[in-house]
């Protein structure tokens, strides 16, 4: 008989301790709820001085997840006389709200990310903020950055700017609707139904989107699976588990975004400020992505090259779809994590490996990270002609810490992400699953189950093993109380 399910656990309480053992304040002070409460009897109308652009009238709209409330991005899309497409991403002014040196910036300095774990979120920013007041929610006149861009016949970007407007985001959109309708497998979702403009807006984007990632591809940016999984949720528990897929809207976003972040980097080299960049060096296990080509009779060079790595992929892709996630993990996690770092003036940028990109830094996301936060105030100091606000050090210890508890994001949400697993897989005690080899540390072996894409520590026959190998385990027990599922290679 199957295991009974297991309903006994507080999955948003140990969240929260998971949270304090990785050093997040999972709770704001009551310094940050006085500033709040001070926001929230002192709002006035944006640009209420009539210094900014009015952008208002564009047929704006986000695509986000189903369940996101903090809205940092809005986009519009233009056809131009040339046949070129003018874009135009329109980011959360969260700095008007949240100056520097504030209780808010405080708590979201010490904190650096929202954390989401799939039954509780602790947002970096308090809900008054970052879900209304600093949100660009739907039908709300909203104070924004706005990078604009011209997407060329190619995919190159050309006249990159940004500017301070006020917008209105017409209509929130979600991936799970939006991108099946792009990829012609689903009607319209209503909104979208509902306009022939609106229709006309997103299929301008999308093709806008398409280009910049066919060009991204042809100078070498990887396209990797990156297999995600969420709760299924029945009267707030767990009953099961599923894979989130990336679609044609997840990635018309990740497109504009990656797109806009480069206008960043961009704007603040030329003028000569120091700036955070996200990197991904080059990966120190090249030998091992090499010899995981060389099974399938494929040969990469022996000195790490992007472009090369990104044509082996598309052809596994291509070859073996079934099988193109586990090896998209194994070159992830051999890649090893992006990292924050200072660059000066005149320094030589590290880059983006897995983007092939020289200039690449965060700036799309203040609501939900602090190097956005960061970016935006650079930004806004050049656009008004004032020093940066922040010196070389200062920007140096951003970096480190937004790295640190980026990192111990990942912990968490790896943490709770077993706990959820370990607690939707209780009934599957005994069955056996394709697996690939993740990780092999002095603690142990680790593997992920195929479907569901669940991880867990091999128990038995782990030796030999290295990231990155396909075998076959059977789930032997599992521990919603620590996060562990046991798995034993057959």
């Amino acid at each position: 008989m199957p295991n009974p399910p297991v309903t006994r656990y507080d999955l948003p309480a140990l969240a929260r301790q998971e949270m304090i053992e990785h050093g997040f304040a999972p709770d704001f002070s009551p310094e940050v709820a006085r500033q709040v409460a001070a926001l929230r009897a002192h709002a006035s109308p944006p640009d209420s001085s009539g210094t900014m652009r009015d952008l208002r009238g564009l047929l704006w709209s986000s695509i986000d997840n189903d369940t996101s409330r903090d809205l940092d991005q809005i986009e519009v899309a233009e056809r131009l006389a040339n046949g070129n497409i003018r874009i135009r991403i329109g980011i959360a002014d969260v700095d008007t709200d949240v100056p520097k040196g504030s209780p808010i910036d405080a708590h979201a300095a010490a904190n650096c990310t929202t954390v989401y774990t799939g039954v509780k979120n602790f947002p970096m920013l308090p809900d008054d903020l970052s879900t209304d007041l600093t949100s660009l929610n739907e039908h709300a006149d909203r104070l924004s950055v706005v990078v604009e861009l011209t997407v060329a016949a190619d995919g190159s970007v050309q006249d990159g700017t940004a500017y301070r407007a006020i917008a209105r985001n017409a209509a929130q959109l979600a991936y799970s609707s939006v991108g099946p309708w792009l990829e012609g497998k689903a009607d319209p979702p209503a909104k979208l139904a509902a306009s022939e403009d609106l229709q006309a807006q997103l299929r301008l984007q999308d093709e806008a989107a398409q280009k910049l990632r066919a060009q991204r591809h042809r100078l070498g940016a990887l396209d990797l699976d990156r297999s995600e999984t969420e709760p299924i949720l029945s009267d707030g528990r767990v009953t099961g588990i599923k894979p989130r897929f990336r679609n044609r809207a997840s990635e018309l976003i990740e497109d504009f975004m990656v797109a806009a972040n480069g206008v960043i980097a961009r704007m603040l080299r030329d003028h000569h400020i120091a700036s955070l960049r996200r990197v991904v060096k080059i990966p120190e296990r090249w030998d091992r992505i090499v010899e995981l080509a060389a099974r399938t009779g494929d040969i990469l060079p022996g000195d790490p090259d992007s472009g090369a790595l990104n044509i082996y992929l598309t052809k596994r892709r291509n070859e073996d779809p079934v099988h193109y996630s586990d090896l998209s993990l194994a070159v992830v996690k051999l890649m090893g994590p992006g990292e924050y770092v200072l660059e000066r003036p005149g320094e030589a940028a590290v880059g983006h490996f897995a983007l092939a990109v020289h200039d690449y830094t965060h700036s799309t996301a203040p609501n939900r990270r602090f190097a956005d936060l960061v970016s935006q105030r650079l930004v806004k100091a050049v656009l008004a002609k004032q020093p940066s606000p922040y010196g070389d050090a200062e920007l140096d210890g951003v970096a480190r810490n937004c790295t640190l508890r980026e990192d111990a994001e990942r912990k968490v949400a790896r943490a709770m992400n077993k706990r959820i697993a370990a607690v939707a897989m209780h009934g599957r005690i005994g069955e056996i699953f394709p697996a690939v080899v993740t990780g092999v540390t002095p603690k142990g072996t680790f593997v992920r189950a195929l479907s569901p894409p669940v991880e867990g520590r091999l128990m038995r026959g782990e030796h030999g093993l290295d990231v990155g190998d396909q075998i076959r385990v059977k789930l032997l027990n599992t521990d919603p109380a620590r996060g562990f599922i046991d798995f034993g290679r057959l």
